[in-house]
């Protein structure tokens, strides 16, 4: 099978996981699962233009996660992938943690995972949980070494088998081809946005985002989603795409 652009070209013997259904109740099963404070949860994102749709989404957002066809991915960012050198950051000092993906069909898992995991969303991540004990092991590790600790792990195995039996449809067959990219746009610690992707060579920073301005402001829509609604990568085409936030419950 091809390798798609801007995805990892894994062969068809690696480890194999049910694509999860781009659903937020999915994602925030997922990361429920693994020890990630029911006080966080996924939105759909139904407009970026509209202040009335935008208004119903919490804040503040850490994360979004944007999900478009193959082809946009490829116009979008497959000249700047193929100029990129290979991430080999590691250690408590990294602004966010990135890890390549070695599992087929796992977009949407590797998606969830660096929305959770890096910015303000880690202080939703219980102490001892499946999580917090792998980010532990990941911090110290080279990006080879992540991904095998990743493909290893049984917790992160079982979370997903888990939340792939949620949604509002059947679980597609695990050798079914899967032609969307899950690409996560993070705030980082260091307060840059990142776009971080496990079919990429490495984290990727957007630019700078100022106090007050999450993932989700003006400015980090400008930087990121936006970069691939332009008229030179849509063309002509109706291209559809989704959007997912990741952001703390509404107060009672």
């Amino acid at each position: 099978m091809a390798a798609t652009p801007g995805q990892p070209d894994l062969p068809t013997n690696r480890k194999t996981f049910i694509p999860l259904e781009n659903n937020p109740e999915v994602f925030s099963h997922l990361v429920h699962h693994l020890g990630v404070a029911p006080t966080l949860g996924f939105y759909d994102v139904y407009s970026i233009d509209s202040p009335d749709l935008l208004a119903i989404i919490p804040r503040p957002a850490y994360a979004l996660i944007f999900i478009c066809p193959a082809a946009v991915y490829f116009k979008a960012r497959k000249v700047e992938n193929d100029g990129m050198k290979a991430y080999e950051g590691s250690g408590e000092a990294e602004p966010v943690i990135w890890f390549r993906q070695t599992i087929r069909h796992a977009c949407g898992l590797i998606g969830c995972l660096h929305a959770v995991s890096n910015g303000g969303a880690k202080a939703y991540i219980q102490p001892s949980s499946d999580l917090d004990k792998l980010l532990k092991e990941a911090v110290p590790l080279k990006q080879a070494e992540r991904a095998q600790l990743l493909y290893d792990s049984k917790p992160i195995e079982a979370a997903h088998a888990s939340a792939a039996q949620k949604g509002d449809t059947e679980p597609p067959p695990r050798d079914e081809k899967n032609g969307f990219h899950f690409i996560t746009f993070v705030k980082g610690e260091d307060g840059h946005l990142w776009e971080l992707n496990g079919g990429m060579k490495g984290p990727v920073d957007r630019g700078v985002l100022e106090d007050g301005e999450d993932a989700l402001s003006e400015k980090a829509l400008n930087l990121g989603v936006r970069t691939f609604l332009g008229d030179d990568v849509m063309g002509d085409e109706d291209y559809g795409f989704s959007l997912v936030a990741l952001a703390p419950k509404f107060e009672d």
